[in-house]
């Protein structure tokens, strides 16, 4: 066993997960736990480098197994989205602001769970409460994750904490947050030189919806006009990973942020495409079901699968 402690998000990190590894790290090292190593758990997305490269902060350790090491989740709670060949014993803390899944521990842990916009959210507050103060690097990455899960506020997901948090740590970083946000996500929604493995796997999380195994993966553009020449090539993509982790379906949201709304691509099978169908009100056309005022993968998307998957199993 090692003696680091990494801190690490979900597989596909975006820029919470990220973020809230390193400033959570960072946290903990103030606090006197020197041992703490900010970690992602895949690639880094164009929008996370543009924001560590802006405030000058060095990218996390790449970390795909965790075999033998201790570790401290951010931003997910599910072990089908976390680290490979991690022990559920060797979790130490989580901090969240998902649904709670299905990860159990052999002790008490510390685990902190809000529903706010971003995790970032939640560390900002948990520097205030340990009387750490918060630079402006810190500051900044906290700041970027809330404007990057909360689509600069127009998601759902979106709370009062979330402007309160974001106005704060916006003076402490330097910057003007709107016009930083959209500077983040000109940088999210460069997808030009991206394949469509991508853009499948840039924001990729595997879910068990009563017994039907699924994946939900999103990208988001300034415009959807971007994504059509690489719609076959996506969905091709769809079904060869659908086949090689033996999924029952995939569901890919080409979320538009200026118009918010999202196109839902789905490859499955049939019994899956009716419960699909079923949680979204529309019928698949060209593999997709259009939707508008759809942007929160968390809360506009999950639950209605959740629902429908389940109403579909009590009925058998």
């Amino acid at each position: 066993m090692t003696d680091k402690i990494y801190v690490v998000g979900h597989k596909s990190p975006d820029t919470d997960s990220v973020t809230s590894a390193i400033t959570y790290a960072n946290l903990k090292k103030s606090l006197g736990m020197a041992e703490v190593v900010a970690a992602a758990a895949g690639d880094i997305n164009n929008e996370t480098k543009f924001i560590l490269d802006f405030f000058k902060v060095a990218y996390p350790e790449k970390l795909t197994d965790a075999t033998d090491k201790n570790v401290i989740l951010v931003d997910h709670n599910e072990m089908a989205q976390a680290v490979d060949n991690l022990n559920e014993d060797n979790i130490l803390e989580i901090v969240d602001h998902h649904k709670i899944g299905g990860i159990k521990t052999g002790k008490p842990i510390y685990f902190i769970n809000e529903p706010i916009g971003a995790t970032g959210g939640i560390i900002a507050n948990l520097y205030d409460q340990s009387g750490v103060k918060i630079g402006k690097e810190m500051a900044g990455l906290m700041m970027a994750a809330i404007l990057s899960d909360t689509v600069l506020f127009k998601s759902p997901t979106c709370t009062p904490k979330d402007k309160v948090a974001v106005e704060k740590l916006s003076q402490l970083a330097g910057v003007d947050p709107m016009k930083f946000g959209m500077e983040m996500l000109k940088a999210k929604s460069d997808v030009a030189s991206k394949s469509a493995k991508d853009i499948l796997m840039g924001d990729f999380k595997k879910f068990d919806f009563s017994g039907v195994k699924a994946a939900v993966g999103q990208i988001e553009v300034m415009d959807l006009k971007d994504l059509e020449p690489k719609r076959a090539g996506m969905l091709d993509e769809m079904n060869k990973v659908r086949d090689a982790e033996n999924l029952d379906m995939i569901v890919l949201m080409l979320t538009d942020v200026m118009k918010e709304s999202s196109d839902l691509l789905f490859v499955g099978n049939a019994q899956a495409a009716a419960s699909f169908e079923t949680a979204f009100g529309g019928k698949i056309s060209n593999n997709s079901i259009y939707k508008e005022k759809v942007l929160s993968r968390k809360k506009q998307v999950i639950p209605p699968l959740e629902g429908a998957f389940k109403k579909a199993a009590e009925c058998k």
